[in-house]
């Protein structure tokens, strides 16, 4: 709604519509509630008035009795002030218009997931694979965050880092989507070598919380780096670190055999390496067996690694009565206006 007001604006009957009405913020609505007791109050008035009136007797033939159009003009001052009485009402009633801006900033955090793509993320205890389910888990991970700068980094035989730290979920979420198994030859699981590429994108961070979390379903494997010796470099700058294990022990299903039955495979999984990491990183370390476990998992990371974010609101109101009261100021002109003319000597005779 325009907050400006020229004459042609207010002397606009669109301000009795009822969708300009209904976009109001009233003040005063209570006030609104008394505007149907206004006709009440004159009918009653009229009702005492002519119960109490002196009465003469006149004795008319019937013939003589006819109606006169003119007699209507009686009700012109009535209206006007039933008019009047209503409009001052729905003034006091404090009509405005709130446009209200909030303006959200945090700190933020800055975090790098740090996801295994061997080859033995392929497994399908999760459905429908290992690195699939963490890819869904990631995605809705980032789609919870706000103003935090998040990266990411890929490892297998080696690691690289996929996404710089960005606040651009969409393409981060590209990103993620596009990760697969072919992004990285060598084969095996470098973890070691994961926490150094992702210590490298978080150590010239400026951010006072900066976390790392790695998901892996393997043993170090590969790589020139010791996670351990990883692990306390990271710390060394500040990094949190949390480890999650991906993984049911035991048989689990991997691809088919010849005749396109599920082929099944032992899976073991040493977690002394990634409970140390975490131990070293002051963060805490998670063993998940299927999906809603890894989501719960990063339930609580969010939770954990939440900052605090800020908010300014902005208000303007701007107020609308003085339009009514103008509506008001002309009808009881009108009403002066039918008091000094013959309209009035209508009503007494």
């Amino acid at each position: 709604m325009e907050t400006s007001s020229p004459l042609q604006e207010w002397l606009s009957f669109r301000w009795f519509t009822p969708e300009v009405l209904r976009n109001f913020d009233w003040e005063n609505p209570l006030v609104l509630y008394l505007i149907p007791v206004v006709p009440v109050l004159f009918l009653l008035r009229w009702l005492l008035t002519y119960r109490f009136r002196r009465k003469l007797p006149i004795a008319l033939i019937k013939r003589d009795l006819r109606d006169d159009p003119i007699s209507l003009l009686r009700f012109i001052p009535v209206i006007l002030l039933l008019l009047l009485f209503s409009l001052l009402l729905t003034a006091l009633a404090r009509p405005q218009v709130t446009n209200e801006q909030v303006e959200q900033w945090s700190e933020g955090i800055d975090i790098m997931l740090v996801v295994d793509i061997s080859e033995s993320m392929q497994i399908e205890d999760f459905q429908p694979n290992r690195l699939e389910a963490a890819k869904e888990v990631a995605r809705n991970f980032v789609a919870g965050r706000f103003q935090d700068r998040i990266g990411l980094v890929v490892f297998s035989g080696d690691a690289y880092s996929r996404s710089p730290l960005t606040t651009d979920y969409e393409l981060l979420n590209s990103y993620i989507e596009e990760i697969t198994f072919d992004l990285i030859e060598s084969r095996g699981t470098a973890i070691g070598s994961s926490l150094a590429v992702g210590t490298n994108r978080l150590r010239e961070s400026d951010s006072q919380s900066k976390v790392m979390i790695l998901l892996s379903d393997g043993d170090n494997t590969a790589g020139n780096i010791d996670p351990i010796t990883a692990a306390k470099l990271a710390a060394a700058y500040n990094i949190k670190i949390y480890t999650i294990a991906i993984g049911k022990e035991g048989k689990v299903p991997f691809g088919k055999d010849f005749f396109g039955r599920p082929r099944y495979v032992e899976n073991t999984l040493d977690e002394t390496n990634l409970r140390e990491i975490a131990k070293i990183g002051l963060g805490k370390f998670y063993r998940v067996s299927d999906k809603r476990a890894l989501e719960a998992v990063f339930a609580e990371i969010d939770e954990f690694e939440k900052a605090e974010i800020k908010e300014t609101r902005y208000k303007d109101t701007t107020d609308y009565y003085i339009i009514y009261l103008r509506w008001a100021l002309i009808i009881l002109l009108f009403w002066f206006f039918t008091k000094s003319t013959f309209i009035t000597s209508a009503i007494t005779d």
